[in-house]
């Protein structure tokens, strides 16, 4: 089992990256109090990353499409999830210097800046290309040069994870909007939205009478027992089903989250506009009169 630890394809710069999460969140922690169940989340969602990004799990996810597709499950939903759902960014935040904070926060300010982050985290974008990062790896002719080339392999890989993270902090987030990029009755319709296109993807393969990834066939199969079609039966069901059910998750707890803000009186609610109201008089005014009739004088006959 010790041998499953070590790298596939040893990669300093994610070992230092991780390194450095793990330094900012143990500075950021003894700031702040984290409770027991954030800080579980976090450490399960950080492990369960690391291991499917920098184990050997990395060569089988090369040599069998069905193990391909559970490491994806993992980067793309099972590890964000987790990770997310104990609110990391607050404790990152606090793990910063005091000077990088105020530079950040400035930097943040700025009309470009602000202008940027709101195209780049729209809730329509960060969903669309949720989606898309999944889907577009599954094009055969695009799945076959990603299998071959290290490069646009690492590349899949890292933004399956980016997307990934990015969106269960969008759709975990417990605030109002604002300050939360997306509503809080869209973070429980999101999910709907986004498995949708995937159960198809993973229905078309799980039963496709074709090889659609002759890829594996090519680079050789890890495992001698599994045949083609069950290989590429077991990697659409994985996509169809497991995916589908940590979807349904998230939405649970974006409709807790939802539940909460609401028992709270947090959410944003519309001013009420009442029917027949008249319209108010300023203070300190008369109503018009006419002008020939003034207090404590009679109107002028006329002839």
């Amino acid at each position: 089992m010790l041998s499953y630890l070590i790298p596939w394809e040893p990669s300093p710069p994610l070992v230092l990256l991780f390194i450095a999460g793990i330094a900012l969140y143990v500075r950021g922690a003894r700031r702040q109090r984290v409770s027991f169940g954030r800080q579980f989340a976090f450490w399960t969602g950080t492990l369960v990353l690391y291991l499917s990004l920098h184990t050997r799990l990395d060569y089988y996810a090369e040599h069998e499409f069905f193990i391909h597709r559970i490491q994806h499950l993992i980067l793309h939903h099972l590890a964000p999830l987790i990770l997310m759902s104990g609110l990391p960014g607050p404790v990152l935040w606090k793990g910063l210097p005091l000077a990088w904070r105020m530079r950040l926060r400035r930097l943040a300010r700025r009309p470009a800046m602000r202008a940027l982050s709101a195209v780049l985290l729209h809730p329509g974008l960060v969903t669309f290309v949720f989606v898309l990062s999944v889907l577009i790896w599954l094009v055969p002719s695009i799945q076959f040069v990603s299998m071959l080339d290290w490069r646009l392999y690492h590349f899949m890989n890292w933004s399956v994870t980016i997307t990934g993270l990015v969106y269960w902090w969008m759709l975990l987030d417990h605030r109002p909007a604002p300050p939360a990029r997306m509503k809080a009755g869209m973070r429980v319709l999101s999910p709907v939205i986004t498995m949708s296109p995937q159960i198809l993807a993973g229905a078309y393969i799980t039963f496709s009478q074709h090889d659609l990834y002759p890829v594996f066939d090519l680079c050789g199969r890890a495992f001698g027992g599994i045949t083609q079609s069950m290989d590429q039966s077991i990697g659409g069901l994985v996509m169809w089903v497991p995916a589908a059910l940590l979807e349904a998750i998230g939405g649970l707890i974006a409709l807790r989250n939802w539940m909460q803000l609401s028992e709270r009186k947090r959410l944003p609610q519309r001013p009420r506009r009442r029917a027949g109201r008249k319209p108010t008089r300023q203070p300190g005014r008369q109503p018009n009169r006419p002008a020939d009739r003034q207090p404590g004088r009679r109107p002028a006959s006329q002839d």
